[in-house]
């Protein structure tokens, strides 16, 4: 897989930017804040149809513009497809408008039949939030990972999230209007059939990162599944219903990442990186987390994804850099730097540069 050229109009700072990008590795070198990692951002778009940092769409969108439209087009063997995704206020010329809009080949798709067309795995500095923040972005990195590559958890992701919402007001009715529970029944039943599914695809790829040797250490996923069930769901339908909020499901879930170690006495343990972990031993962590998503994605797709590496070289230390620099040839990488002087002077004769200034 390859992304051959990226077009964006009124995206972030770049009222208009066009860039080709050949099918080995390219190194985007230009001075903080010059719009880098607005590049990376627009292609990640392309291939999740989401931001891994704006909350909103607008936020997105050239200020004082209406519309931001970003495009590119990928070839995969000898096919060619044209991906487009436009953005917009909300409003245009005064007139109400969908805030997103996906295309491929001219034609408007949804969300679910959109993403997957692009592959990618994004590595940046933040990433250690996986580690040291809250569950709902260890959720969203599962999330990321298989959206990208099973349409089915796609599609079942997005009833149970709609179904939670209408759950979710039927318990506060339940509570402040006096509605009798078996409202709650086709949710319920929609609820865990999807939640299950969800948790089954999580639990698989886990294994998958815990069944691996991704360098430096032992890495290990512990999962903390919140199994939905109709036992569970009676279990706490009383404080469910106080709250007008829905307790268990794959939207509760969490893991920890640990490392493994071999104990003289105790034989192997784990030890949670979020409490005892290093910095340096968080970002090995992220390092292989990295590492197992690119080769998941491979061996799901029979594909590799573009690799989007985000000024990461001043984080990683010479063995990590060593390793980044075995891997990256062997699918399409584009990386962001403020300082080419981080890249090794033998590396960079092998590679296109583009100067951002």
């Amino acid at each position: 897989m390859q992304l051959t050229k990226l077009s964006l109009k009124n995206f972030r700072n770049h009222s208009a930017k066009e860039l080709s990008f050949n099918k080995g590795i390219t190194l985007i070198v230009g001075s903080n804040a010059i719009g880098k990692t607005n590049i990376l951002e627009s292609i990640y778009l392309l291939a999740t149809g989401k931001s891994f940092r704006a909350d909103v769409e607008s936020e997105m969108i050239l200020r004082g513009q209406e519309i931001a439209r970003v495009k590119g087009e990928i070839k995969i063997y000898e096919n060619i497809e044209k991906l487009e995704i436009m953005l917009t206020t909300g409003q245009v010329m005064g007139i109400r408008s969908v805030k997103k809009r996906y295309l491929v080949n001219g034609v408007a798709r949804r969300m679910v039949d959109f993403v997957g067309k692009l592959l990618v795995v994004y590595f940046s500095p933040e990433d250690l939030e996986i580690i040291i923040d809250g569950p709902v972005i260890r959720r969203n990195y599962l999330d990321l990972v298989l959206e990208q590559v099973d349409r089915d958890y796609r599609r079942v992701n997005l009833s149970y999230r709609k179904g939670l919402r209408q759950r979710n007001k039927l318990l506060e009715q339940i509570r402040d209007e006096g509605k009798p529970r078996n409202v709650l029944f086709f949710w319920d039943k929609l609820l865990i059939e999807n939640g299950n599914l969800l948790t089954q695809k999580r639990q698989e790829y886990i294994d998958y990162i815990n069944d691996g040797d991704w360098g430096f250490g032992k890495l290990f996923i512990e999962y903390d599944k919140s199994i939905i069930s109709p036992q569970r769901l009676e279990q706490y339908v009383r404080q469910e219903v106080a709250s007008a909020t829905t307790l268990v499901g794959p939207h509760r879930d969490d893991f920890r990442v640990t490392l493994a170690e071999t104990a003289k006495e105790d034989g192997q343990i784990k030890r949670d990186l979020h409490v005892y972990g290093s910095r340096g031993e968080q970002r090995t962590a992220i390092f292989g987390l990295k590492l197992a998503q690119l080769a998941f994605i491979k061996e799901k797709t029979q594909q590799s994804p573009v690799l989007l590496l985000d000024d990461i070289f001043s984080e990683l230390d010479h063995n990590r850099r060593k390793k980044l620099l075995e891997i990256i040839p062997h699918q399409q990488t584009i990386i962001t730097t403020s300082d080419i002087h981080l890249v090794e002077p033998e590396f960079r004769d092998k590679i296109e540069i583009v100067n951002f200034n």
